[in-house]
């Protein structure tokens, strides 16, 4: 979005301080921004009166608690990979055998080492066992810089993960968002944005991905909170 269109909605430079890389957001940074989204589209009101403000990137969300430990990167991105095309409880078993087998937590250095039989024993597909290896010796080799992703640029991280066996879009997509707090991501791709656009919107036909990429523009640089909106819309509306 540009500087201009914040002005115009109220949301200036005093709302919302400049985000780092990481993301790292105030509750009242949160609640600024959902109010600028409504002046842009006044449409969204209701579903943010009923789901509060967005919690991507929140600094003081239970899920950044400093008493709880932070997933690493390897971690989330190792998740992600176990758990696509699987109901939530099934996606739980799966990582929990693997963190076994990886001495509690998924750790790239023992997963690496790790045969693809022992993966597969665990639930594994064969892809899943390929990608999780493949993932594990990027990491180990550096030929992923995984622990210091945060410091580069949503472009710069796409360009070192997409590469990977069983890593797509949406799958970064989600890392920037979830793990690293990436305030403006726009997931068209995902299903549930979309269904939840129409719900805001009261459409009776299907969105393209095309077209909802156009229609986000405006929202920029925090697409990444009308995308959790519209994933709330489909809950709430």
């Amino acid at each position: 979005m540009t500087r201009a269109l914040f002005l115009r909605s109220g949301f200036t430079t005093a709302s919302v301080r400049p985000m780092s890389l990481s993301g790292g957001i105030t509750a009242r940074e949160s609640k600024a921004i959902a109010t600028a989204i409504v002046k842009i589209n006044p449409k969204f009101s209701t579903v943010i009166e009923r789901s509060g403000i967005c919690s991507i990137g929140l600094a003081e969300s239970p899920s950044n608690s400093s008493n709880k430990r932070r997933e690493t990167n390897f971690a989330s991105l190792a998740s992600s990979i176990l758990s696509q095309q699987l109901s939530t409880k099934a996606a739980a078993t799966i990582i929990q055998r693997v963190e076994v087998l990886s001495g509690g937590s998924l750790q790239a250095k023992r997963l690496a080492d790790i045969r693809s039989s022992e993966l597969r024993a665990a639930g594994c597909s064969n892809s899943k066992a390929r990608a999780i290896k493949e993932l594990a010796t990027a990491t180990t080799s550096n030929a992923v810089p995984m622990n210091s992703l945060h410091r580069l640029n949503d472009d710069e991280i796409m360009e070192h993960l997409l590469p990977l066996y069983g890593i797509g879009k949406w799958t970064v997509e989600m890392f920037l968002m979830f793990q690293l707090g990436r305030q403006d991501i726009w997931p068209v791709g995902d299903l549930g944005v979309r269904r939840g656009w129409e719900k805001v919107h009261k459409m009776r036909t299907e969105i393209t991905p095309k077209k909802l990429e156009s229609l986000g523009h405006k929202y920029a640089p925090y697409r990444s909170h009308v995308a959790w909106y519209c994933w709330r819309a489909v809950e709430v509306l």
